[in-house]
């Protein structure tokens, strides 16, 4: 048997003037132009009578929005939903508003009906193409690692990276090393020897291209696969643990944050992309001379509420009842990061004395609240551990304030705010939390590897443990590695180890669901890995529910309005 092996992509550009663009969450980033046209690749594998769709599309993330008018519109192709990965390369340039997540909303501002069409249709159109032409083929891979001095990549948050145990005992890393530098390529090829498709992973942060830029663009792996499709074949440059990781090393003085190696931000992410192109170039070649990989493919997905999800005493660092809560976003997410800056520094300061004193407020007076009032304070502040909470997405608050049009800080200020207080009027923010709690977590077996979708940004140790523990597991299914493929089916934030989670830097403000969020992704990892060492037929799969649906209603009364910036 061999695999039957299928690569198309779609254009997924949704060019709409005006409309705010994903990634750096700053109003005033909108789109004027376009760059470089954006796609979906897809890549379709049969193996006997099951089938995997693996797809990448250049935006900042997959939604679940999006996964779930693309698995309707796909039925009738006979994908099942654990059978179809989506993931995203990430870019920070792309347009926003295809997300029915209010947070996710604000700085567009709003819902984009065309954009979300766009990216939909781009996606399933690579998907029906793919499917469509799969003949036989073989898939085999390399792996291989950037050198030190190559330029690529750089850890941004290296003192929270110096907290982990695992640094520690290896005597701490610096900005460039302190990241997975291996890239690991699979080709796919007709039994011809024509190539059909290349798909690598590697970390690193589609963020070349800065908050300043205001034209359509899928960065610096754009430009790696621009390059890798003139040898023939489809090229999709994937994510892996890029949560900490980036491709800006240069301090701008002009600009007040970190750049790459050069002053036109464009050329610097061509130049990062030839880097990654390069180091992709070899990979394939020494593939040629691999074995193929043995014909296989199973899959697994569980819906996770990331919300109540209780942690493993393997997992939880000593901490009993260890678990997570409601999605809380820190001020040290409000203040961005060196490539990225957000709230000036002496609002950060105000903001983290107003969060501090609700906290003391909230844990006294909840002496004399019921009981179930009591619990939920006591038990939202354990989650949190030391995040100076900012957003209360998942109870629908800012800085303890329900109603939005009350915060003191005018729209004026912001026009992201302004949008915010403007959805609160109308009703759009009322009953939904402003950011998902249940989410998808998907393993996939294929061939000697094991893929780990995770629905959000993970850092460099977190991803490490996730393959490391899922790999202990699934050895015994004959898996040789694990990898993480972030960005994947939808996304709730980030995701640090609990060492990270306690310095509170950017990273560890934007994993919402507190410090065991990486222990409570491990829990159900490590349940979806046993059970798929029994047979599919004998297999238990837990899911906790669905995630909410909205109506059209609801999104009409938060959809991107033209006006907002004139036109």
């Amino acid at each position: 048997m061999v695999y039957q092996i299928g690569a198309a992509k779609a254009d997924i550009t949704a060019f709409r003037k005006g409309v705010g663009m994903m990634g750096y969450g700053m109003f005033h980033q909108y789109v004027e132009g376009v760059e470089t046209p954006l796609s979906a690749r897809a890549v379709v594998i049969k193996a006997g009578d099951r089938k995997l769709a693996l797809v990448n599309a250049e935006i900042w993330s997959i939604t679940l929005a999006v996964r779930s008018a693309v698995m309707e519109r796909i039925a009738h192709l006979g994908f099942d939903e654990e059978s179809v990965m989506l993931t995203a390369q990430h870019t920070h340039s792309g347009p926003g508003g295809y997300s029915h997540y209010a947070l996710y909303n604000m700085s567009v501002p709003g819902f984009v009906p065309e954009v979300f069409e766009g990216i939909v249709k781009g996606i399933v159109d690579a998907i029906a193409q793919a499917d469509g032409q799969a003949h036989p083929g073989t898939i085999r891979h390399a792996r291989g690692e950037f050198p030190p001095d190559v330029e690529v990549a750089f850890n941004r948050s290296l003192e929270a990276y110096n907290r982990n145990v695992e640094v520690v005992e290896s005597g701490g890393g610096n900005e460039n090393m302190a990241i997975d530098r291996s890239m690991l390529l699979f080709r796919f090829d007709a039994l011809d020897g024509a190539p059909l498709a290349t798909w690598n992973f590697f970390g690193v942060h589609t963020t070349s291209l800065s908050n300043d830029n205001h034209r359509i663009s899928p960065d610096n792996k754009g430009y790696a696969a621009e390059l890798m499709e003139r040898g023939g074949g489809i090229a999709v440059f994937a994510q892996r643990k890029a949560g900490d990781v980036t491709p800006n090393h240069v301090f701008d003085h002009k600009k007040k944050w970190t750049r790459g190696k050069y002053e036109d931000d464009f050329e610097s992410a061509r130049d990062n992309g030839r880097m990654q192109y390069e180091q992709a170039v070899e990979l394939f070649a020494n593939a040629a001379g691999k074995e193929a990989m043995r014909v296989e493919i199973d899959p697994m997905l569980s819906w996770m509420d990331f919300s109540r999800a209780a942690v493993h005493p393997a997992f939880s660092h000593g901490e009993k009842n260890a678990g997570t809560g409601l999605a809380c976003h820190g001020v040290a997410f409000a203040r961005g990061t060196r490539e990225g800056p957000g709230m000036p520094m002496f609002l950060a300061g105000i903001a983290t004395a107003l969060s501090r004193g609700l906290k003391a407020w909230e844990l006294f007076s909840s002496r004399w609240r019921s009981a179930e009032a009591g619990e939920k304070i006591r038990l939202k502040y354990e989650a949190q551990g030391a995040k100076s909470i900012l957003f209360e997405a998942g109870e629908r608050r800012i800085l303890g304030i329900r109603n939005i049009s009350l915060l003191p800080l005018p729209g004026a200020a912001d026009g992201a705010l302004a949008a915010f207080k403007k959805f609160y009027k109308n009703g759009s923010l009322a009953d939904k939390p402003w950011i998902p709690q249940v989410l998808p977590l998907q393993l996939v077996i294929f061939g000697d590897h094991a893929f780990a979708g995770v629905p959000g940004e993970v850092t460099t140790i977190a991803g490490q443990r996730i393959e490391k523990t899922l790999l202990d597991i699934l050895s015994a299914r004959g898996v040789t590695e694990v990898v993480v493929a972030s960005y994947c089916n939808g996304y709730c934030g980030y995701i640090s180890t609990f060492e990270e989670y306690g310095e509170q830097a950017y990273e560890g403000g934007h994993t919402v669901f507190g410090k065991h969020t990486l222990g409570a992704v491990l829990t159900r990892f490590s349940q979806m890995a046993l059970e798929m060492l029994k047979p599919a037929g004998m297999r238990s799969e837990s899911s906790d529910g669905v995630a909410p649906e909205f109506s059209d209603e609801e999104l009409a009364s938060r959809s991107f309005d033209a006006k907002v910036r004139g036109g």
